[in-house]
Protein backbone atom coordinates (compact mmCIF):
# COMPACT_ATOMS: atom_id res chain seq x y z
CA UNK A 1 0.00 0.00 0.00
CA UNK A 2 1.27 3.31 -1.08
CA UNK A 3 0.29 7.03 0.30
CA UNK A 4 -0.02 9.90 -1.63
CA UNK A 5 1.87 13.16 -0.75
CA UNK A 6 -1.04 15.05 0.30
CA UNK A 7 -1.63 11.38 3.14
CA UNK A 8 2.30 12.00 4.12
CA UNK A 9 1.92 15.76 4.53
CA UNK A 10 -1.24 15.22 6.49
CA UNK A 11 0.09 12.51 9.15
CA UNK A 12 4.19 13.94 8.60
CA UNK A 13 3.00 17.28 9.37
CA UNK A 14 5.07 19.07 6.69
CA UNK A 15 3.91 20.81 3.59
CA UNK A 16 3.25 19.50 0.39
CA UNK A 17 5.45 21.83 -0.70
CA UNK A 18 7.95 20.34 1.45
CA UNK A 19 7.91 17.23 -0.02
CA UNK A 20 7.83 18.28 -3.84
CA UNK A 21 11.17 20.20 -2.44
CA UNK A 22 12.90 17.07 -1.62
CA UNK A 23 11.53 15.08 -4.32
CA UNK A 24 13.43 17.58 -6.59
CA UNK A 25 16.54 17.65 -4.48
CA UNK A 26 16.44 14.09 -4.75
CA UNK A 27 16.13 13.85 -1.02
CA UNK A 28 13.04 12.15 -0.79
CA UNK A 29 11.77 10.79 -3.93
CA UNK A 30 7.87 8.27 -4.02
CA UNK A 31 9.40 5.19 -4.87
CA UNK A 32 5.57 3.72 -5.99
CA UNK A 33 2.94 4.17 -8.17
CA UNK A 34 -0.47 3.74 -8.05
CA UNK A 35 -2.44 1.83 -11.20
CA UNK A 36 -3.68 5.45 -12.25
CA UNK A 37 0.14 6.18 -12.65
CA UNK A 38 0.39 8.87 -9.48
CA UNK A 39 3.73 8.40 -7.39
CA UNK A 40 3.31 6.70 -3.99
CA UNK A 41 5.09 6.93 -0.62
CA UNK A 42 6.27 3.19 0.10
CA UNK A 43 6.69 2.15 4.14
CA UNK A 44 10.83 2.82 3.34
CA UNK A 45 9.97 5.90 1.85
CA UNK A 46 8.96 7.16 4.91
CA UNK A 47 10.89 5.66 7.10
CA UNK A 48 13.18 7.46 5.68
CA UNK A 49 11.34 10.93 5.64
CA UNK A 50 11.19 9.77 9.69
CA UNK A 51 15.07 9.87 9.70
CA UNK A 52 14.65 13.28 7.57
CA UNK A 53 12.52 15.01 10.03
CA UNK A 54 14.51 13.43 12.93
CA UNK A 55 17.83 15.17 11.46
CA UNK A 56 16.14 18.50 10.21
CA UNK A 57 14.78 18.62 14.04
CA UNK A 58 18.26 18.62 14.99
CA UNK A 59 18.94 21.37 12.88
CA UNK A 60 21.02 19.26 10.03
CA UNK A 61 20.89 21.74 6.75
CA UNK A 62 19.58 19.31 3.85
CA UNK A 63 22.82 18.61 2.01
CA UNK A 64 24.40 17.10 5.27
CA UNK A 65 21.36 14.57 5.89
CA UNK A 66 21.64 13.78 2.55
CA UNK A 67 25.15 12.21 2.79
CA UNK A 68 24.45 10.55 5.94
CA UNK A 69 21.30 8.71 4.09
CA UNK A 70 23.51 8.24 1.15
CA UNK A 71 26.84 7.27 1.99
CA UNK A 72 27.01 3.56 3.67
CA UNK A 73 30.34 4.78 5.07
CA UNK A 74 29.28 8.12 6.45
CA UNK A 75 29.00 7.48 9.92
CA UNK A 76 26.19 8.99 11.78
CA UNK A 77 27.33 9.18 15.18
CA UNK A 78 30.58 11.31 13.91
CA UNK A 79 27.69 13.73 12.46
CA UNK A 80 25.44 13.38 15.67
CA UNK A 81 28.58 14.68 18.15
CA UNK A 82 29.63 17.50 15.77
CA UNK A 83 25.64 18.51 16.00
CA UNK A 84 25.44 18.20 19.71
CA UNK A 85 28.85 20.55 20.27
CA UNK A 86 27.15 23.08 17.95
CA UNK A 87 23.83 22.85 19.81
CA UNK A 88 25.74 23.21 23.62
CA UNK A 89 27.59 25.79 22.19
CA UNK A 90 24.31 27.75 21.08
CA UNK A 91 22.30 26.69 24.09
CA UNK A 92 25.32 28.50 26.29
CA UNK A 93 25.28 31.30 23.24
CA UNK A 94 21.61 31.70 24.11
CA UNK A 95 21.35 31.67 28.01
CA UNK A 96 23.93 34.28 28.16
CA UNK A 97 21.41 36.20 26.08
CA UNK A 98 18.71 35.26 27.95
CA UNK A 99 20.83 36.63 30.80
CA UNK A 100 20.63 39.84 29.25
CA UNK A 101 17.42 40.06 28.24
CA UNK A 102 15.81 39.21 31.40
CA UNK A 103 18.92 42.15 33.37
CA UNK A 104 16.97 44.63 30.43
CA UNK A 105 13.60 44.11 31.25
CA UNK A 106 14.58 44.20 34.77
CA UNK A 107 15.75 47.89 34.88
CA UNK A 108 13.32 48.87 32.57
CA UNK A 109 10.38 47.25 34.48
CA UNK A 110 12.04 47.99 38.03
CA UNK A 111 14.73 50.62 37.92
CA UNK A 112 17.45 49.39 39.14
CA UNK A 113 20.58 49.78 37.11
CA UNK A 114 22.95 47.07 39.01
CA UNK A 115 24.73 44.38 37.74
CA UNK A 116 23.21 40.85 39.08
CA UNK A 117 25.98 40.37 41.36
CA UNK A 118 25.43 43.74 43.06
CA UNK A 119 21.74 43.01 42.99
CA UNK A 120 22.39 40.20 44.69
CA UNK A 121 24.72 41.65 47.16
CA UNK A 122 21.93 44.61 47.98
CA UNK A 123 19.23 42.87 48.15
CA UNK A 124 20.03 39.62 49.77
CA UNK A 125 16.31 37.45 49.94
CA UNK A 126 14.40 40.82 48.75
CA UNK A 127 13.94 39.57 45.08
CA UNK A 128 11.88 41.11 42.55
CA UNK A 129 9.17 39.21 40.48
CA UNK A 130 10.18 40.10 37.08
CA UNK A 131 6.17 38.77 36.33
CA UNK A 132 4.51 40.99 39.27
CA UNK A 133 7.02 43.72 37.98
CA UNK A 134 6.08 43.69 34.48
CA UNK A 135 2.18 43.68 35.81
CA UNK A 136 3.06 46.70 37.58
CA UNK A 137 4.55 48.58 35.08
CA UNK A 138 1.80 48.01 32.53
CA UNK A 139 -0.60 48.82 35.48
CA UNK A 140 0.83 52.30 36.35
CA UNK A 141 2.88 53.00 33.78
CA UNK A 142 0.53 55.93 33.07
CA UNK A 143 0.36 57.17 36.34
CA UNK A 144 2.85 60.03 37.57
CA UNK A 145 3.75 58.62 40.79
CA UNK A 146 4.90 55.77 38.66
CA UNK A 147 6.74 57.37 36.13
CA UNK A 148 8.38 59.83 38.68
CA UNK A 149 9.57 56.45 41.09
CA UNK A 150 10.73 55.00 38.36
CA UNK A 151 12.99 57.80 37.19
CA UNK A 152 13.81 58.14 40.73
CA UNK A 153 15.05 54.71 41.20
CA UNK A 154 17.00 54.48 37.97
CA UNK A 155 19.58 57.46 39.42
CA UNK A 156 19.95 56.03 43.32
CA UNK A 157 23.33 54.41 42.97
CA UNK A 158 24.73 51.25 45.01
CA UNK A 159 25.28 53.49 47.79
CA UNK A 160 21.84 53.97 47.59
CA UNK A 161 20.66 50.87 47.23
CA UNK A 162 21.87 49.88 50.33
CA UNK A 163 20.93 52.86 52.54
CA UNK A 164 17.46 52.31 50.85
CA UNK A 165 17.82 48.57 52.07
CA UNK A 166 18.91 49.41 55.57
CA UNK A 167 16.06 52.02 56.27
CA UNK A 168 13.76 48.87 54.92
CA UNK A 169 15.39 46.28 57.04
CA UNK A 170 14.80 47.98 59.92
CA UNK A 171 11.36 48.74 59.61
CA UNK A 172 10.83 45.29 58.27
CA UNK A 173 11.81 44.22 62.29
CA UNK A 174 9.94 46.77 64.09
CA UNK A 175 6.71 46.08 61.83
CA UNK A 176 7.30 42.22 62.66
CA UNK A 177 7.86 43.34 66.41
CA UNK A 178 4.58 44.82 66.59
CA UNK A 179 2.72 42.04 64.64
CA UNK A 180 4.18 39.34 67.28
CA UNK A 181 3.77 41.80 70.15
CA UNK A 182 -0.46 41.84 69.37
CA UNK A 183 -0.08 45.64 69.07
CA UNK A 184 -3.54 46.11 67.20
CA UNK A 185 -2.99 46.86 63.14
CA UNK A 186 -5.26 50.19 63.97
CA UNK A 187 -3.55 51.19 66.80
CA UNK A 188 -0.33 54.12 67.25
CA UNK A 189 2.53 51.95 67.27
CA UNK A 190 1.37 49.80 64.09
CA UNK A 191 0.04 53.22 62.50
CA UNK A 192 3.46 55.17 62.94
CA UNK A 193 5.34 52.38 61.12
CA UNK A 194 2.76 52.51 58.23
CA UNK A 195 3.47 56.39 58.51
CA UNK A 196 7.11 55.89 58.57
CA UNK A 197 6.70 53.54 55.39
CA UNK A 198 4.91 56.08 53.45
CA UNK A 199 7.60 58.63 54.24
CA UNK A 200 10.17 56.15 53.53
CA UNK A 201 8.17 55.89 49.46
CA UNK A 202 7.93 59.53 49.75
CA UNK A 203 12.35 60.40 50.67
CA UNK A 204 13.39 57.45 48.37
CA UNK A 205 11.30 57.33 45.16
CA UNK A 206 7.92 59.67 44.50
CA UNK A 207 5.60 61.64 46.62
CA UNK A 208 3.35 59.08 48.77
CA UNK A 209 -0.01 60.68 49.82
CA UNK A 210 -2.13 58.61 51.82
CA UNK A 211 -4.22 57.32 48.86
CA UNK A 212 -1.79 56.23 46.72
CA UNK A 213 -0.30 54.71 49.87
CA UNK A 214 -3.92 52.94 50.36
CA UNK A 215 -3.39 51.38 46.83
CA UNK A 216 -0.08 50.18 47.55
CA UNK A 217 -1.02 48.66 50.50
CA UNK A 218 -4.62 46.91 48.38
CA UNK A 219 -1.65 44.89 46.41
CA UNK A 220 0.66 43.80 49.43
CA UNK A 221 -2.63 41.77 50.90
CA UNK A 222 -3.60 40.53 47.49
CA UNK A 223 -0.78 39.49 46.02
CA UNK A 224 2.27 37.55 47.77
CA UNK A 225 4.40 39.03 45.06
CA UNK A 226 4.40 42.61 46.03
CA UNK A 227 3.66 41.94 49.77
CA UNK A 228 7.39 39.63 49.14
CA UNK A 229 8.88 42.94 48.27
CA UNK A 230 8.93 44.70 51.89
CA UNK A 231 8.77 41.40 53.68
CA UNK A 232 10.85 38.37 52.19
CA UNK A 233 9.03 35.29 52.36
CA UNK A 234 11.43 33.85 55.88
CA UNK A 235 10.32 37.03 58.28
CA UNK A 236 6.60 36.48 56.70
CA UNK A 237 3.99 35.60 59.47
CA UNK A 238 0.21 34.51 58.29
CA UNK A 239 -1.74 37.35 58.50
CA UNK A 240 1.20 40.23 58.76
CA UNK A 241 0.35 41.39 55.57
CA UNK A 242 -3.68 42.40 56.18
CA UNK A 243 -2.06 43.77 59.44
CA UNK A 244 -0.08 46.09 57.38
CA UNK A 245 -3.03 46.65 54.77
CA UNK A 246 -5.04 47.59 57.78
CA UNK A 247 -2.14 49.68 59.33
CA UNK A 248 -2.06 51.90 56.19
CA UNK A 249 -5.63 52.55 55.82
CA UNK A 250 -5.92 53.51 59.47
CA UNK A 251 -2.99 55.85 59.14
CA UNK A 252 -4.70 57.55 56.19
CA UNK A 253 -8.17 57.58 58.22
CA UNK A 254 -5.97 59.53 61.29
CA UNK A 255 -4.08 61.76 58.84
CA UNK A 256 -6.94 63.38 57.46
CA UNK A 257 -8.46 63.70 60.57
CA UNK A 258 -8.84 67.05 61.85
CA UNK A 259 -5.81 67.38 65.09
Amino acid sequence: MGYSVGQVSGFAGITVRTLHHYDKTGLLSPSDRSPAGYRLYSDPDLARLQQILFYRELGFPLDEIATILEDPQANALDHLRARHRLLTEQITTLQRLVEVAEHAMEVQQTGVELTPEERFEVFGEVTFDLTYATQAHLKWQHHEGHQRSMARAATHSKEDWTTIMAEAAGWRLRLTAAFDAGEPPDGERAMDLAEEHRQHISRWFTPCPTDMHGRIADDFATDPRAFALVVPPTAQRPGLAPYLHTAVHANAVRRSSPA
